[in-house]
């Protein structure tokens, strides 16, 4: 719900936080290996994002996962990062999603990085003629 007028900041913010969502997930699909963090011994799946943010991601996977369960994600070519799934849901065509939420920020990961390169680049200036 999108509200104008004097109170529409606040109440802007009361209903995108009361979404359950304090930050914007962008649609970047991201190649990732995806493992649980407790067996160093599974190697894991190769999967990918449907959208991340610096805080989270959702991520599509062949197996069910559990909520809590500790993870790693590793985007191609760059480091792991350690997160927990917060949901799992099963698609229809027997995969699943799953949200994880990062322990720490991915700020580093290059496709953050590309799009915040996109978004905050500054207009070029013309010359005057």
């Amino acid at each position: 719900m999108i509200v104008t007028g004097p109170n529409k900041c606040y109440e802007n913010l009361v209903a995108y936080w009361l979404s359950g969502r304090m930050e914007r997930r962008l649609p970047i699909i991201v190649v990732v290996r995806l493992s649980p963090a407790v067996d160093v011994a599974i190697d894991g799946e190769k999967t990918f994002t449907d959208n991340i943010s610096l805080h989270g991601a959702r991520i599509f996977s062949k197996h069910p996962w559990q909520s809590g369960d500790a993870v790693w994600v590793t985007p191609l070519n760059e480091d792991s990062e350690r997160a927990n799934v917060i949901y799992s849901q099963r698609l229809p065509d027997n995969r699943y999603v799953i949200g994880v939420k990062f322990q720490n920020r991915i700020g580093a990961w290059s496709a953050m990085r590309r799009y915040d390169g996109v978004q905050n680049r500054p207009l070029a200036k013309s010359s005057p003629a």
